[in-house]
């Protein structure tokens, strides 16, 4: 086994430039592979990150996103009641009523308008959510214009920096801060005052309500409690669940965009492989041969001219990742289908991802080798020696 481990290695390194170009050309649809299903990982990533668990997200029964949601203010004071809201030191309610609505800005690069988040806050919004850290200025006072922009807004719109005005809602809105959020969705977002957004927007009812649980929740009673009040029309879940499910459409997109590009691409590659390998078979006629005479079964010979079509492929599926890791260094913006608005996220390498890559790369090598594999496994040892 170990002989012919060596000897298949050897025809690779004597057969650089086919070795090369065979190799190269899995590479790329591994590449291809591996980078799509990064940008789904990345995009879910994102927006499940956004969510904490000890949060729970309010919103309208039919209502699947924030944007489409609506909670009147006589159903919020009902919610602010309910005992499995946790406190502050202070002892007030860490609960939020936010508004959640898009507008429209310039981007600095292509000049196109996109859509981004307005998002009302309130004190305890802040408080909740512990992954948002100012990063430059200082927090919106309430009751004034003045809002603070995520750290993606800033870098990659026109005039939303750091002392700059937006305008929109038929006022100006001066920009006081900028925080980071890390790689969550939130650094997509522009958050301000709720009431001050409210008055502006002409809106009487709220987006959403955010609360801390406390010890004693339990979310399927919680859930029955105001379903079964006939003065609410809301439903409840965890804040992480609820940006998982924001998560789910977009990114389901992008793993069946890439499957589908990758199995057109795939086909090149596997027939590249298998005309390599069939040369191969060709130009060593006397060679498989003599390897008969020595002794050595067909079995031999299958796994030999098999192996070196594995190792092709497993040298196509490192080169491929290692170019496609360097895709983290990249962030991206795109549009989610959920809320129509504008999200920046980064590419995002698992284990999952370089375990499913290695495995399709050694899958193209085995069906591009094992049928040249089979050919010279049965050539016949005379007919062989002939070509001496």
């Amino acid at each position: 086994m170990r002989l012919l481990f060596f000897y298949s290695f050897r025809n690779l390194l004597t057969r650089r430039v086919t070795t090369l170009l065979t190799s190269s050309g899995m590479a790329l649809v591994v590449f291809v592979f591996a980078a799509i299903i990064m940008l789904a990982e990345g995009l879910q990533k994102t927006l499940i990150e956004t969510g904490l668990d000890n949060n729970i997200v309010v919103l309208r029964r039919s209502a699947t996103t924030e944007v489409q949601s609506i909670i009147s203010r006589y159903q919020a004071s009902i919610i602010e009641t309910q005992p499995e809201i946790s406190l502050d030191r202070t002892g007030a309610r860490l609960l939020a009523k936010e508004l959640v609505v898009l507008i429209t800005l310039r981007k600095k690069v292509s000049n196109s308008l996109a859509n981004v988040v307005i998002r009302g806050i309130e004190r305890t919004s802040i408080d909740m959510r512990p992954q948002v850290k100012l990063s430059a200025g200082r927090l919106p006072k309430p009751g004034t214009l003045e809002i603070m922009v995520g750290n993606n807004v800033a870098k990659n719109f026109k005039n939303a920096g750091l002392g700059n005005s937006i305008y929109f809602a038929m006022r100006s809105w001066t920009v006081v801060g900028v925080f980071d959020a890390g790689e969550t969705g939130f650094s997509s977002e522009i958050w301000g005052d709720s009431d001050q957004l409210m008055k502006a927007f002409r809106r009487n009812a709220y987006s959403s309500i955010i609360f801390r649980r406390n010890s004693n929740f339990d979310l399927p009673s919680f859930k029955r409690r105001i379903e079964s009040d006939p003065r609410l029309t809301l439903n409840a879940m965890v804040e992480v669940e609820y940006y998982k499910k924001q998560s789910e459409m977009m990114a389901k997109f992008l793993r069946i965009l890439g499957i589908s590009l990758t199995a057109i691409f795939s086909i090149g590659a596997i027939i590249g492989a298998m005309i390599t390998m069939y040369a191969a078979v060709a130009n060593r006629t006397a060679e498989i041969g003599t390897l008969r005479a020595l002794g050595f079964g067909r079995t031999n010979i299958l796994f030999a001219f098999l192996l070196e079509s594995l190792i092709l492929g497993f040298l196509g599926g490192c080169t491929g990742l290692i170019f496609a890791s360097m895709l983290q260094l990249i962030s991206v913006s795109t549009t989610n289908f959920q809320t129509f608005s504008e999200l920046a996220f980064s590419f995002r390498l698992s284990v999952g991802i370089v375990t499913k890559a290695m495995g399709f790369s050694l899958f193209m090598g085995f069906v591009g080798g094992i049928l040249p594999a089979i050919r010279a496994s049965r050539m016949k040892i005379v007919e062989s020696l002939r070509e001496v």
